[in-house]
């Protein structure tokens, strides 16, 4: 499936563009993401746990930058990741790129996301999978401007690197998801 988002952060295109490709310190802002390996300055081991209710699921896996553009400012990134009890896998290729604007830039996102196994049961309903991703990149976004504008010093983002990932609260998630969705079915009536 394909889950297109964009976001902006409050720098212009040439920094906003240094800041995106430090991977070590924007990994801390992604919701339940933890980095656990650099093997090179394109390939980076992690793990992402989600928690919904009693059930917790945990991938871990690899991501790795297969195009980098600096002029152009894009990139493209392969991600794959399995279910650590076996429950199944995602790979996803995404594709981002920085268009300036009045305010700073915005950060185009496109993901093709594959799921397999038991965890492609919530493939089922994509809407809800577009809603949850588009949750997790409004938190990521939030955290990246929140570091950005408090200075977001190296020190910062290292000392959040050292702390354990909380897993992903998926009742919140899924409670967002559903509303935004339910919104979008029924209309806005405010």
């Amino acid at each position: 499936m394909e889950i297109n988002n964009s976001f902006e952060v409050p720098l212009p295109p040439a920094e906003a563009w240094k800041v995106l490709m430090d991977i070590e310190r924007i990994a801390p802002c992604m919701p339940g993401a933890e980095l656990t390996g650099v093997l090179d300055k394109e390939t980076y081991n992690g793990k992402v746990s989600v928690k919904l209710g009693p059930v917790a699921l945990s991938f871990a896996g690899q991501v790795k930058f297969t195009e980098i553009d600096e002029a152009a400012r894009k990139a493209r990134v392969k991600a794959q990741g399995k279910d650590s009890k076996g429950r199944g896998g995602a790979n996803a290729t995404v594709d981002f790129h920085l268009v300036p604007t009045q305010t700073g830039t915005q950060v185009v996102v496109k993901t093709d996301l594959t799921l397999s196994g038991a965890v492609a049961q919530y493939g089922r309903a994509s809407g809800l999978i577009h809603d949850v991703a588009s949750q997790l990149i409004g938190q990521f976004a939030s955290c990246l401007k929140s570091k950005i504008i408090a200075g977001g010093a190296t020190n910062q983002a290292h000392a959040a690197n050292v702390a354990a990932a909380k897993p992903i609260s998926g009742f919140s998630l899924m409670f967002k998801a559903l509303w935004s969705s339910l919104r979008r079915l029924f209309g806005s009536r405010s």
